[in-house]
């Protein structure tokens, strides 16, 4: 499991992420990787509930963000997923209220 720095999980991101339908079916099964991080990685807060209701792709990688919610309001876990080699490349903790 792979805590990503802010650095690091900001290189993923593109200028222009399309937006995953709340109905499309994930790319693979991520869960097992969620259910192995490390609880000091989460930071007190709780995403026990496992609900996503954000979801980016970012064309140009063919990376994934998956966003899962916290018991917080803008608080989420973000999975960095790739897509091509379907595997799971690390989380970050993501505040909106603090960027």
């Amino acid at each position: 499991m792979r805590l990503l720095s802010e650095d690091e999980y900001r290189a993923t991101m593109e200028p222009e992420p399309v937006q995953i339908g709340p109905d499309d079916e994930p790319p693979f099964d991520f869960w097992p990787y969620f259910d192995r991080i490390p609880r000091a990685d989460l930071q007190g807060h709780d995403f026990s509930e496992g609900t996503v209701t954000y979801a980016w792709h970012m064309p140009q990688r063919n990376l994934q963000h998956v966003l899962v919610n916290c018991e917080r309001a803008n608080v989420f876990l973000v999975l960095v997923l790739d897509l091509t080699a379907k595997v799971v490349l690390g989380h970050y903790l993501l505040d909106i209220m603090a960027v």
